[in-house]
């Protein structure tokens, strides 16, 4: 028997001793669309529901010989970045950059409470060698602003934002709306160069979000893998992760992980 080919897609990012966020989320992700997920794990993070405690990077060489490993053997359709930490790993990944189709770019610089994540090295290098290769950028609310240099309160703003962001090279970008106050919570812009387009659905009421920015960089690099057309792929993923905060997990004191396998809980 002939099996059917399966699509592969590869995340470049951190661990999350929680299993929420990072590589965890990801690789949840990319097998809830069935597709065969691949990782390179950047740093290794000591986390819970509560809070992170520890922070340890791997050598950008590490990094490097994880991606070329990858590459060399079992190739990808699409690839998502993650948390990246500092000036040595963006670049090493900025290298391998043009070795890997359908690049989507989480640039997590800046929390959702708007804490900065990265230092002012880091966040250069990633505007100047990561972004221009991404074929989608997806940063939250603050990182928007800090790219942008807008102040973001309105869909105007964002809409604003997108364009500006959009020159630093990137072939589009989705402003996302997650930390947007009252009717735009959860509402995104994509800007491709050409148009501007609002993405909506339908808002979901729980605290419990943690992963919600890599969960979505992930799916859209899942329906790219498949070989969806982009506007497809994000659409799809916005849906898949709405879907996910409908049955988020309520675990541990504090913010828990969205339900990256609901339809398991439906049965």
């Amino acid at each position: 028997m002939t099996l059917p080919s399966i699509s592969i897609a590869l995340t470049i990012a951190g661990s999350d001793s929680g299993g929420g966020a990072g590589i965890q989320a990801d690789l949840r992700t990319f097998a809830f669309h069935c597709v065969h997920g691949t990782s390179a794990l950047t740093c290794i993070t000591a986390q819970n529901t509560l809070d992170v405690t520890r922070v340890d990077a791997l050598p950008p060489e590490a990094v490097t010989a994880q991606i070329e490993a990858v590459l060399q053997d079992i190739g990808v359709q699409a690839a998502k970045t993650g948390m990246l930490l500092n000036e040595g790993i963006i670049t090493a990944v900025s290298e391998q950059a043009p070795n890997i189709p359908n690049l989507v770019v989480d640039p997590v610089m800046v929390s959702r409470t708007g804490a900065q994540l990265i230092d002012d090295a880091a966040i250069e290098a990633l505007k100047t060698l990561l972004i221009p290769q991404a074929i989608v950028l997806t940063p939250n609310r603050y990182e928007a602003q800090l790219l942008s240099g807008i102040e973001i309160s309105t869909l105007a703003d964002m809409q604003k934002a997108a364009q500006r962001i959009f020159e630093l090279g990137a072939k589009s970008v989705l402003v996302k709306g997650g930390g947007m106050r009252d009717e735009l919570r959860g509402v995104d812009v994509w800007f491709d160069g050409s148009q501007c387009e609002t993405i909506a659905v339908e808002r979901v009421n729980t605290k419990h979000t943690h992963g919600t920015g890599c969960t979505l960089a992930a799916a859209i690099a899942a329906n790219l893998a498949l070989g969806k057309d982009l506007r497809s792929s994000i659409q799809a993923a916005k849906q898949y992760v709405t879907s996910a905060l409908e049955y988020a997990l309520a675990i541990g004191q504090g913010q828990g992980p969205v339900g990256h396998f609901f339809p398991l809980l439906q049965r």
